[in-house]
């Protein structure tokens, strides 16, 4: 990000992220504080263990317990103690198939539960099988290493945040990254703005959330 925005030639920007999103703003403006004018945040995910675990592991799965048979589906029953190990093993494994049926396995969870209501477009979209496997590769990946970050060290380090003016939008039946998390960034950093969008899960373009983030983009506008 920094290399794009020193190519662009841009002095100091507004950073809007997302779930992963928010992940790489967080970290981001943590290192370059003087360069980022504003965070607009939604759906917030600091790939702590705790967050990978209540929606890989255990959590989210007895909110959509039908949806998780499938998800488990493609897993052996012993393996299931640890599912983003287990997936890994078969998605970087050299049975095309096994990948295949295992990738859209874990896009569709995703793809199924991110919204408070259904979306069958959105749920087609994380079927197919070309997107599903670089999805479901790209997202284990980084999950399995943490993100390449100390557990914890996005919330710990929110005080760094503390002169960069900030709003925190969250869903507030998120279940891809509950509201916990968010909470706990809004609690260390304080200065940012909060807003619980009721009646909205984790996807972007829900009732209520992308309002939230236009209305928080123009405000920002409007000060330059």
């Amino acid at each position: 990000m920094e290399r794009l925005r020193t190519m662009m030639g841009v002095d100091q920007w507004l950073v809007l992220g997302g779930s992963w999103g928010s992940t790489l703003a967080l970290a981001y403006a943590q290192a370059h504080r003087d360069r980022v004018s504003a965070l607009v945040l939604r759906g917030i995910f600091t790939v702590r263990k705790q967050e990978i675990d209540w929606y890989y592991q255990h959590g989210a799965s007895r909110i959509y317990p039908d949806k998780w048979e499938h998800f488990v589906a493609p897993i052996p029953q012993g393996e299931r103690g640890d599912m983003v190990a287990a997936y890994r093993r078969i998605l970087t494994g050299d049975d095309r198939a096994q990948q295949i049926a295992a990738a859209r396995a874990w896009s569709l969870w995703e793809g199924e539960t991110i919204r408070l209501l259904p979306d069958p477009a959105l749920s087609a979209a994380h079927d197919a099988d070309d997107f599903a496997l670089a999805f479901a590769r790209i997202e284990n990946h980084y999950f399995v290493h943490g993100g390449w970050m100390e557990d914890g060290q996005l919330i710990r380090d929110a005080g760094l945040l503390r002169d960069i003016p900030g709003v925190i939008v969250q869903g507030r039946y998120d279940m891809a990254c509950p509201a916990e998390t968010a909470w706990d960034l809004h609690r260390a950093w304080p200065e940012a703005r909060f807003e619980m969008v009721e009646g909205a899960g984790h996807a972007y373009n829900e009732p209520g959330i992308l309002d939230a983030l236009i209305r928080a983009t123009d405000g920002f506008a409007a000060q330059d």
